[in-house]
């Protein structure tokens, strides 16, 4: 492949749509470090037919329906326009209630102490809010992306300022402020696991997804820099970036 064909072929993977909250197109091209917990396996856990579940930022809902949650009890909010659309076509018909919410999902469009487990993947929240909305004795399980994920990757492409998270977004602080809301936390863990790239295409592919952690990216802006990754693909097979992540799993106290 000459340079030429290299950086069209880089423009075109920033073209590229992205649907829902499904990362299977990058799946032969990226490898992730599995996490020492399994988020899937502590909601299956804490649910029943009985219990009444929130997925907060479902995406595509695709995580969501993989747990095959109860019918008519499950609900699922989404603050991106056409994954909401989406959702309202999907959904449904698995007995869903899909609801519209604002970006920090604040305040959530439920009446108080309307759920037995709030789950919440990669999605922001406000601890009052989820507080609220759960029954006494509620679990609110959670798995987030913390502050230093790809930051010195997004650092080394676009220097200081480009990454809009909260670098003090970290399991100590998270839980702190759970604690505060009135939250007991039963569990907890935080890591730090390492990410390949295999190809280039694919990392420009995650970066204009990535908008919050790698803001004002583009394959133009940045070409020489991929031109530096590519050299490392070439030498080792790939480059590689720091992930962050912390899980949490907390209860409303009972009544």
């Amino acid at each position: 492949m000459t340079p030429e064909e290299r950086k069209q072929y880089w423009l075109s993977e920033e073209r590229h749509v992205f649907q829902g909250w499904d990362f299977s197109y990058m799946a032969d091209r990226v490898w992730e470090q599995e996490l020492p917990w399994n988020y899937k396996e502590a909601v299956q856990a804490s649910m029943t037919d009985e219990r009444v579940m929130l997925d907060m930022g479902t995406g595509g809902g695709e995580f969501l329906l993989s747990l095959s949650p109860p019918p008519g009890r499950t609900y699922a909010t989404e603050a991106y326009p056409p994954n909401v659309a989406l959702c309202q076509q999907k959904l449904p018909p698995y007995g869903i209630d899909i609801r519209q919410v604002y970006a920090d999902d604040d305040p959530l469009p439920f009446e108080d102490e309307m759920f037995d487990l709030v789950m919440n993947r990669h999605e922001v929240y406000n601890s009052e809010e989820v507080y609220r909305v759960l029954k006494p004795g509620g679990l609110f399980i959670t798995q987030q992306v913390g502050g230093q994920n790809n930051r010195e990757l997004s650092r080394f492409l676009l220097g200081e300022g480009a990454m809009i998270v909260d670098p003090q977004f970290n399991l100590e602080n998270s839980s702190r402020e759970l604690a505060a809301a009135g939250f007991t936390i039963h569990e907890s863990a935080e890591f730090f696991p390492e990410q390949r790239f295999y190809d280039v295409g694919a990392f420009v592919y995650l970066a204009k997804i990535a908008e919050w952690e790698f803001a004002g990216f583009s394959v133009e802006k940045c070409y020489n820099e991929l031109c530096l990754l590519q050299e490392k693909v070439e030498k080792d097979g790939h480059f590689t970036s720091k992930e962050h992540r912390f899980f949490i799993i907390a209860s409303k106290q009972a009544e």
